[in-house]
C-alpha cells in the first residue's frame, strides 16, 4: 500500500507574494495620517481644507486609474468610456444628496405656514427648487427613488454595471476588438453626454448637479471636517480598490486575462471562455469606476455633462500610460502625478515663463504638455513612470543556481543564467 497523500502546500498570502501592495498600503496610510495631522479640520492647519478636497479627488482619480489599468494595461482592452461610469456614479450619488438637502430647505420654508404642510406640497416644493431652473416643476420618473439613501448607494454600483454589461455582452458576443472597441466605447459615451445636455434628460441639463458638498442635516458640521471624512473614506476606498485589483490579476484568472492581452485568439483555441472573461473585468472595472465618482464628486460640490465628455476618458488613459499600464502602482502614480500637476498649473499657481518677448502662461499651454508627454513616455519609456520603481527597486533575474530550464540537460545553467 502507498502512503497517504501528503497534503498540498498552502499557498502564500497575497501580500507575501507582492510585496508592493504592502509597501503601497503602508505609504498610502502614513499619507492618509500626515494629511490628517496637518489639514485644518483635526491637525495644525498647515493644509488648507482646498487642498484637502483636492487630495481627496486626486485619491479617487487614483482608484478609477486602477480600473482603468486593470481593463486595459492586463486585459488589453482600450476603453475610452470608463469615466462615463465614473459620471453616472457621481449623479446617482448627487440626486440624493440634493434631493435631501432641499428637502430641508424646502420643510424649513413652509413650517412657518399655518397649517401644517402635506407630503404633495412639500413634493412640489421639493421640484420646484431643483428643476425650476429647467422650466420644470415636476420629477421625472428617474428620481424615483432619490428620497432614498440606500437605493442611491444601490444605484452607484447598479447602473454602471448594468451598463457595461449589457454593453461589454453585446460587444463581446460579436467579438469587435481593437480600436473598433475603443470607438464603440467612445460612441456610448459620447451619446450619453449629449443625452444628459438635455434639459430634458431629468438630470437639469447642462446646468448639473450642484451644491454637493453639504452634507443633508449636518450643516453644523465645518467644511474643513466634512473634507476630512470624505479623505478618509477615499484613502479606504483606494486601499480596498488596490487589494481588489491585486487579487483579480493574481491567480490563474490573472494569467487569463494577460494571455487574452497578448493572444486573444490562442486562448480562445485553448478552450476558454475568453468572452466571459472580458465581460467580467469590464463590469467589475465600471463597477469600481461609479464608487470612485460617487466618492469624487461631493468632495467636487457639482457634477454635469461636460464630465462624461469622451476627452475625461481620453485623459484617463493618458494617465495610465504615462504611470505604466500593466502595473497597478504606476497606474495610481500616473494619475496622481498628472492631476496634482494639472492642478497646479492650472491654478494659476505656476509662474508664467517670459521667452523671446513671448509669456508663455500655462494655463492655457497644459494640455499641450500633457499631449508631449504622453507622446514622450510612449516612445521613450514604454513602462512609464511606473518603470522607475522597478530601477528604484533594482530588480535582478531570479536565482535560478544551475537549473535545467532547457530541453536538453544543460540548457540554462549558472553561467547563463547570470547574464
Amino acid at each position: 500500500m502507498t502512503d497517504a497523500a501528503a497534503p498540498a502546500p498552502r499557498r502564500r498570502p497575497l501580500a507575501l507574494r507582492h510585496p508592493s501592495a504592502v509597501v503601497f498600503l503602508a505609504l498610502l496610510a502614513l499619507f492618509t495620517v500626515g494629511v490628517t495631522l496637518l489639514a485644518e479640520g483635526m491637525g495644525t492647519g498647515a493644509i488648507s481644507t482646498s487642498f484637502v478636497k483636492t487630495l481627496g479627488k486626486t485619491l479617487c482619480l487614483c482608484l478609477v486609474a486602477l480600473a482603468m489599468d486593470l481593463v486595459w494595461g492586463y486585459c488589453g482592452i482600450l476603453s475610452l468610456g470608463h469615466m462615463a461610469f465614473f459620471g453616472i456614479g457621481g449623479y446617482a450619488i448627487g440626486m440624493w444628496l440634493m434631493y435631501a438637502r432641499t428637502e430641508i430647505i424646502v420643510v424649513q420654508s413652509l413650517a412657518a405656514q399655518p397649517l401644517p404642510p402635506t407630503p404633495d406640497e412639500i413634493a412640489d416644493g421639493i421640484a420646484g427648487q431643483i428643476f425650476g431652473v429647467v422650466g420644470a416643476s415636476e420629477f421625472p420618473p428617474i428620481w424615483a427613488f432619490a428620497h432614498s439613501l440606500p437605493l442611491q448607494l444601490a444605484a452607484v454600483v447598479l447602473v454602471p454595471g448594468l451598463l457595461a454589461l449589457v454593453f461589454g455582452w453585446l460587444a463581446f458576443r460579436s467579438r469587435v476588438t481593437g480600436v473598433y472597441l475603443s470607438i464603440l466605447t467612445q460612441a456610448m459615451t459620447l451619446a450619453l453626454a449629449l443625452y444628459l445636455f438635455q434639459n430634458d434628460s431629468g438630470l437639469r441639463g447642462n446646468n448639473g448637479l450642484s451644491g454637493l458638498q453639504n452634507l443633508p442635516g449636518l450643516d453644523h458640521v465645518p467644511q474643513a471636517t466634512v473634507s476630512l471624512w470624505f479623505f478618509w473614506a477615499s484613502a479606504a476606498a483606494l486601499a480596498l480598490g488596490y487589494l481588489l485589483c491585486l487579487r483579480v490579476v493574481s491567480g490563474k484568472f490573472g494569467s487569463v486575462i494577460r494571455a487574452i492581452r497578448d493572444d486573444e485568439a490562442r486562448v480562445r483555441f485553448l478552450g476558454y471562455p475568453v468572452e466571459t472573461y472580458k465581460l467580467v473585468v469590464f463590469t467589475l472595472t465600471a463597477v469600481i469606476a461609479g464608487i470612485a465618482g460617487a466618492l469624487y464628486y461631493p468632495q467636487a460640490g457639482i457634477v454635469n455633462p461636460a464630465e462624461i465628455a469622451p476627452i475625461a476618458s481620453i485623459y484617463l488613459a493618458v494617465w495610465v500610460a504615462i504611470g505604466g499600464r500593466g502595473r497597478l502602482y504606476g497606474a495610481v502614480i500616473g494619475a496622481a502625478a498628472v492631476s496634482l500637476l494639472s492642478t497646479w498649473f492650472t491654478g494659476g499657481q505656476a509662474p508664467d515663463l517670459h521667452l523671446f518677448g513671448v509669456t508663455l502662461r500655462w494655463v492655457d499651454w497644459w494640455t499641450v504638455l500633457l499631449g508631449l508627454s504622453f507622446v514622450a513616455v510612449t516612445l521613450l519609456a514604454p513602462k512609464g513612470l511606473g518603470g522607475l520603481v522597478d530601477l528604484i527597486a533594482a530588480r535582478r533575474p531570479p536565482e535560478r543556481h544551475g537549473a535545467d530550464l532547457g530541453p536538453d540537460q544543460g540548457a540554462l545553467r549558472e553561467r547563463e543564467a547570470d547574464r
